[in-house]
C-alpha cells in the first residue's frame, strides 16, 4: 500500500486571500483538535503564506519612493 503525495495548494490569489487562510490555519492549529500528522501539514502550510505576504509587502516596499529635498529618490519610511 503506498502512500500518495499530498497535492500542493496553488498560491494565493492575493495577498489578503494569504491572510484571511492564515486566519484560519491559526485557529485550527490552536483548537487542539487537529492530528499531528494535520498539525504539522497545516504548520508547513502556514510557512508558505507567511513567506509569501513577507515577498509581498517587500515588493510593495521597494516600489514605494519618496523624493527628498534635493531630489534625489530615497526609500519611504514610515513616521
Amino acid at each position: 500500500m503506498s502512500r500518495k503525495a499530498p497535492a500542493t495548494p496553488a498560491a494565493p490569489a492575493s495577498y489578503g486571500d494569504a491572510v484571511q487562510q492564515l486566519e484560519q490555519l491559526v485557529a485550527g492549529l490552536e483548537s487542539g483538535q487537529l492530528p499531528l500528522e494535520e498539525l504539522l501539514g497545516q504548520y508547513q502550510r502556514g510557512t508558505e503564506l507567511l513567506r509569501y505576504c513577507r515577498d509581498r509587502l517587500q515588493a510593495v516596499e521597494d516600489q514605494v519612493k519618496v523624493l527628498d529635498d534635493s531630489g534625489a529618490i530615497k526609500p519611504w519610511t514610515a513616521e
